[in-house]
């Protein structure tokens, strides 16, 4: 069976001309300058709007106390230097630079 009313490779790509992905609309934290996307909480500091919204650091020492507790229930014991490392967020400035 063959195709009645073909559509040209043109018109195929003006369909497709919104179809393009977009780069995400980030926005410098007022607190610490870290780059979030907009209308959402800073990942850093825990902070929208100026309010606190979450206790990243509180997060943080209970995942820490988890993971000590964990290790000595199996009978390891976890060095210092072997913690999580985070990754330090690019702030406004250093997005500049690149």
């Amino acid at each position: 069976m063959s195709v009645r009313m073909r559509h040209t490779k043109g018109h195929t790509a003006n369909r497709r001309s919104h179809h393009a992905l977009k780069a995400p609309r980030l926005s410098a934290c007022q607190d610490c300058g870290a780059l979030h996307l907009r209308h959402r909480m800073c990942g850093t500091c825990g902070k929208y709007n100026g309010k606190q919204i979450v206790d990243v650091i509180a997060k943080i020492e209970k995942k820490t106390q988890r993971i000590k507790a964990k290790a000595k229930a199996l009978g390891k014991e976890v060095e210092p230097d072997k913690k999580e490392k985070k990754e330090k967020p690019l702030s406004a400035k250093a997005l500049s630079k690149k």
